[in-house]
């Protein structure tokens, strides 16, 4: 079993590598949008309280969310779990440390995914989705073969985020830079980190990401 957390900016492809990884490894992923969304709807005492919190428009504290996360880890199958998403603050990152010990398992690599601010910009702004399957395409380096038609399932539902623009990424990546980059120095003094280039293509992200993991 190998843990890893991915680090990086918004739209640095933490993401898509997560994918990758329980695709070929069959790791579990704990997203912590996705983790609340599953509590709100699973009429759990967790969930309830998830729900409690959300729907008064408040922030779900790092006590809730490490909960949820006690919860994969004690009850998820798989060979590793991938942190996307989370820790974003030392503090979690401290808590984090704190439940792998209480449940017996060790993290085994974190992943710092280094863009180039400009370049990212670029890469984001022109990003498109498929409402139907999720595919990604790119306005310049992978346009759909027809255009707004989404080249794996046909569907004609391709959307641009709202905050995909300049001004928005870049507030964004401020506020990355502010809480959750001090976590590289921190999992560096640690000596458990290791930088790859996200900005590289896809495959070759994935094999630096394969390497990693393959020497721990």
């Amino acid at each position: 079993m190998v843990n890893v957390i991915l680090l990086g900016p918004p739209g640095a492809g933490k993401g898509t590598q997560a994918k990758r990884l329980v695709d070929e490894r069959g790791m579990v992923q704990l997203s912590t949008g996705d983790m609340l969304r599953q509590a709100r709807s699973s009429g759990t005492e967790m969930g309830r309280r998830v729900a409690h919190v959300m729907d008064r428009g408040e922030l779900v504290t790092d006590d809730i969310v490490i909960g949820l996360i006690e919860e994969k880890l004690t009850h998820a199958e798989g060979a590793g779990f991938i942190f996307d998403g989370f820790p974003r603050t030392l503090p979690q990152a401290d808590a984090l440390g704190r439940l792998l010990d209480k449940v017996g398992q060790r993290l085994d690599a974190v992943i710092e995914m280094q863009v180039d601010d400009a370049a990212l910009v670029a890469r984001i702004s022109g990003r498109v989705t498929c409402g139907v399957c999720g595919a990604v395409y790119h306005d310049q380096t992978h346009p759909t073969r027809q255009p707004g038609v989404c080249d794996a399932c046909g569907s004609t539902d391709l959307r641009r985020r709202a905050d995909d623009n300049e001004a928005s990424l870049r507030q964004r990546l401020m506020e990355y830079y502010k809480k959750t980059s001090p976590l590289i120095g921190y999992y560096y003094a640690k000596g458990q980190l290791t930088t790859v280039d996200g900005l590289a293509a896809v495959e070759v992200v994935a094999e630096a990401v394969r390497r990693v993991l393959d020497k721990g």
